[in-house]
């Protein structure tokens, strides 16, 4: 089968394979919405972090596998740390998730003794093992409402923390990161792509800037995207983060025109169906966490979980 793998399978074969692998080893395979839209042929579920989360811990499965990154990944084992989770590629990194260190919190939070510290899920498991609450995208303003105290350390997205900002009273203090394929989206060239579709409804992600965000219609992680296309009543839609969300959401909703105004991830397209398939054939890429890290980064994800989500805005 190895000798398969090196030859030049086609995707149907691949695909073939993987379905049959996923039997063999009762595998889940969980697809985040940027990947590659082949990943969505082998997947079990397709969606936004928070989904995703959601469906690791409700499966049975004794394996799963991630088509996503490696910070998700380590959320699925953190979440089910008697499974194996996998990874295809360790390639599948996150530039984001790596602006933040452990030495670096460390530093801030003694800066701020009295601040809660809220970690995106775009963190590695160290750094939520430090946080007070993790957040995704689609509940960070509900997250932030709702941990104790005033003032928070938000990290590492200082674009969704200044988006956060904006729809609550609280002290937020911005890390300083950022996600290069939102950040280096701008504000002039988005105008432009407006005017080449005049009467399309912007769809942004708040990893986007400030003032990209202003010349949106709707503001939302990947999750909600869908949600409002298809609910608002307009054909046209300009979608505002990495370009894999407008193939799927072309995917979703056939009957409506979606345009990109993007910029391709790198570490999301570094998996594809031959990856896939040699990581569930040698089960290898496994994700292994220190136990007392997932313990601590466990209670943070619980806490995002028992809190009460908005419906999308």
């Amino acid at each position: 089968m190895g000798e398969q793998l090196e030859s030049q399978m086609s995707d149907e074969k691949l695909i073939e394979l993987i379905l049959e692998l996923k039997k063999q080893r009762n595998a889940i395979i969980l697809a985040h919405n940027y990947q590659d839209p082949s990943m969505f042929k082998i997947a079990d579920f397709v969606g936004d972090s928070l989904g995703l989360s959601r469906k690791a811990m409700e499966t049975s499965a004794d394996v799963i596998l991630f088509c996503g990154v490696k910070f998700m990944a380590e959320t699925a084992k953190i979440l089910n740390p008697a499974k194996k989770v996998l990874l295809p590629s360790f390639a599948a990194g996150c530039s984001l998730a790596d602006m933040a260190t452990v030495e670096q919190l460390a530093e801030v939070k003694a800066k701020h003794p009295h601040a809660a510290v809220v970690s995106y899920v775009n963190t590695n498991a160290d750094i939520k093992a430090m946080s007070d609450m993790c957040c995704t995208s689609s509940n960070a303003v509900d997250v932030v409402n709702a941990v104790g105290g005033q003032e928070e350390i938000f990290l590492p997205d200082k674009n969704l923390g200044r988006y956060v900002q904006s729809k609550t009273d609280k002290k937020i203090i911005l890390w300083d990161g950022h996600c290069f394929v939102h950040d280096k989206l701008d504000a002039e060239t988005l105008r432009r792509v407006k005017l080449e579709h005049p009467g399309a409804k912007v769809i942004a992600h708040p990893e986007a800037k400030s003032e990209i965000l202003a010349e949106a219609d709707h503001v939302c992680g990947t999750g909600g995207m869908a949600s409002f296309a298809n609910s608002n009543g307009n054909s046209d839609f300009i979608v505002v983060t990495e370009c894999g969300m407008t193939s799927r959401l072309q995917e979703e909703l056939p009957e409506k025109n979606f345009y990109s105004f993007c910029n391709v991830c790198p570490f999301m397209k570094s998996n594809s169906l031959r990856l896939v398939a040699r990581s569930l054939m040698l089960m290898q890429h496994e994700i292994e966490l220190d136990a007392q890290v997932m313990v601590k980064a466990r209670r943070a994800l619980d806490r995002m979980m028992g809190i009460k989500v908005s419906l999308e805005k």
